[in-house]
């Protein structure tokens, strides 16, 4: 790619890898906005092959196959590879037109492939095999020395994957069931979700743990906050007493005023006075 943009002057070289860059940065996470990039890309340098290639990728990601597949057509034309052939193959699939994409799948172009084009390209046969209904075609079509190696290679995983799902939709359960492991063998990336159709087909379900736990949490913060709120009224009453005696006990008065003394005062008062009449009694006994 880099040889291609090398023949455009160098300001709109610039401007173009950098759409190109952001097509390949987004193309995964936001097709919507790599295939904007794209067709600046395009409309700056539509004669370069590179581009028209990224432009096809893009429209491909967001299921614009007519697009997609004009686009690759282009860049194969200015190319002469073939590498583009299986997704050109499965553009004719999105269209809805299975028959082409397999009369795609026995051109000589498939044999000027290399192992991951070939391999690709049996994947997109057999996806047109299904499209047509044809299952058991579609388990034969994907049934190679590639599906039967041990070795662990790019496009293992995803093609023991395709295996088993079509073994499973023809209803061979079993066998499906133990493509699937071999398929969750081969894929360190993660790149498929074998091991929920594996668990699926176990008949195990899954439960969002950590809801049930918030929920559980709710419910234990709730009844603290109500204790909480039971211990506070309760308090709350025993002070309004406390504050009712102390008003009954200390009653305020004008100090001008000398018939009104506090209760406190009158009580302390009382009771040292009831002293002095017990400690002259007490005295008046001695002398006698």
């Amino acid at each position: 790619m880099r040889q291609e943009l090398l023949s455009l002057p160098k300001g709109l070289a610039e401007e173009v890898s950098k759409n190109l860059v952001m097509v390949a940065r987004l193309i995964d996470e936001d097709p919507e906005q790599a295939y904007a990039y794209s067709r600046i890309a395009l409309r700056l340098a539509s004669r370069v092959a590179a581009v028209r290639e990224a432009a096809g990728f893009a429209a491909y990601a967001n299921q614009k196959y007519s697009e997609a597949l004009a686009e690759f057509r282009a860049a194969k034309r200015m190319t002469g590879s073939v590498e583009l052939w299986p997704v050109m193959a499965d553009c004719e699939r999105g269209l809805g037109r299975p028959e082409r994409a397999l009369a795609m799948a026995g051109e000589p172009e498939v044999q000027k492939l290399d192992k991951a084009g070939q391999v690709e390209m049996r994947l997109v046969a057999a996806g047109a095999r299904r499209d047509q209904g044809q299952l058991e075609a579609a388990i034969v079509t994907l049934q190679s020395p590639e599906l039967a190696s041990n070795s662990v290679q790019p496009w293992t995983a995803r093609l023991r994957y395709a295996y088993a799902d079509a073994l499973l939709a023809a209803g061979r359960e079993d066998e499906a069931r133990e493509w699937f492991g071999k398929t969750l063998e081969a894929d360190k990336d993660g790149a498929t979700d074998a091991s929920d159709r594996l668990a699926e087909l176990d008949g195990v379900e899954f439960v969002d743990a950590g809801v049930d736990l918030a929920d559980d949490v709710d419910l234990v913060d709730d009844a603290d906050l109500d204790d909480d709120d039971d211990e506070d009224e309760d308090e709350d009453e025993a002070e309004v007493a406390a504050a009712e005696r102390a008003s009954d006990v200390a009653e305020y008065y004008d100090e001008d005023d000398e018939e009104y003394e506090p209760l406190e005062q009158s009580a302390a008062g009382a009771g040292a006075d009831a002293d002095v009449e017990d400690d002259e009694r007490d005295s008046g006994r001695d002398k006698a």
